[in-house]
């Protein structure tokens, strides 16, 4: 019987300045991106856009470090991290966003640990919040 194979140990992927790829990339470990991909990835690993990377499509990922030009889709399922010189515009599906002053963000974000990305609905968190603020407040005063 044939069996795929797989590394055993995780594979860093590298997209070079100058370079441009059009399609899909699919990575299983963690992928880094100077150049420009238009299309979409999708890594098991980390996502790294450095300072002249430009994505333009979709991205899926475990973490992010964005350092240059988004626009995309993003859904990443830990932490996703705009950096000082990053600018993102799309929508945001994560479960922890850390922004740096300087960084560029326009679009959706939408964060919640507790339920799974897939059934997770729009407003859901914010709903929840609310109502256990006013709980709060009503008690409070």
């Amino acid at each position: 019987m044939a069996k795929s194979f797989e590394p055993e140990t995780p594979s860093i992927n590298l997209i070079g300045a100058g370079t441009v790829i059009k399609g899909d990339v699919k990575a299983s470990g963690d992928i880094r991106i100077d150049g420009t991909l238009i299309g979409s990835i999708n890594s098991k690993g980390k996502l790294v856009v450095g300072t002249t990377g430009n994505i333009e499509g979709e991205v899926n990922c475990q973490n992010a470090d964005f350092s240059g030009i988004i626009k995309a889709t993003v859904t990443v399922t830990e932490l996703l991290s705009l950096k000082a010189t990053a600018k993102l515009n799309g929508d945001v599906v994560t479960n922890k966003l850390a922004i740096e002053p300087g960084a560029l963000f326009s679009g959706s974000c939408s964060m919640n640990n507790s339920i799974p990305f897939k059934e997770q609905k729009f407003g859901d968190k914010i709903e929840s919040k609310t109502n256990e603020f006013s709980k709060a407040k009503e008690t409070v005063v």
